[in-house]
């Protein structure tokens, strides 16, 4: 299945999940090149919930351009395949090595805004990150890896507190949801 199709068979949670998958599959329609970091209004991303077995806590990464506790995940940058994308940049950020897919469908719709920011020494104008979630499971035991060039810090967190914990708060209402979706179906 093509990442359009993934998108139009996701069944949106909510209100904002429904207003993002329209706009999400107009991009698509719109830019030929919404899968890498040339367009430069929006772009899509791939990001990662990855919760332990019994589902009490949440991995976050400090990710150092932001400032604030977060989600693994990371740019497309070409590939159309972003549960690839969300499972490369789970193990790049986290170290970690057994990483259980819950779910091959996505588990959330976002669009999130990105402020401008100097990333390894250039500017990067503000835009829009078109991004899919995905569900995965972890071992809380297993050893984490920061990577240094990206993030400060690897923990799990109480997932109630991943929402406190975090800086930023236009991914407060992202978490919140995250964590409803998990307690309201049993995976």
């Amino acid at each position: 299945m093509n990442l359009k199709q993934q998108i139009e068979s996701y069944k949106p949670y909510n209100e904002q999940e429904e207003n993002d998958k329209q706009l999400m599959l107009k991009y698509i329609d719109t830019f030929e090149d919404v899968l890498t970091r040339k367009n430069k209004m929006c772009h899509f991303t791939a990001s990662n919930w990855i919760v332990n077995k019994e589902r009490t806590k949440v991995l976050m990464i400090y990710h150092n351009i932001y400032k604030s506790w977060a989600w693994t995940g990371g740019h497309a940058d070409g590939q159309s395949n972003l549960l690839k994308v969300a499972l490369k940049e789970a193990q790049e950020e986290t170290g970690l090595e057994n990483l259980k897919l819950l779910s091959e469908e996505i588990y959330g719709l976002q669009i999130l805004t990105v402020d401008s920011h100097i990333k390894k020494g250039k500017f990067v104008p503000s835009h829009l990150h078109l991004d899919c979630c995905f569900l995965l499971e972890a071992y809380e035991n297993e050893p984490l890896k920061i990577k240094e060039d990206e993030n400060s810090g690897v923990k799990w967190i109480d997932i109630d507190k991943a929402i406190e914990i975090t800086k930023e708060e236009k991914m407060k209402p992202i978490y919140k949801k995250l964590n409803k979706k998990l307690k309201d179906r049993a995976i």
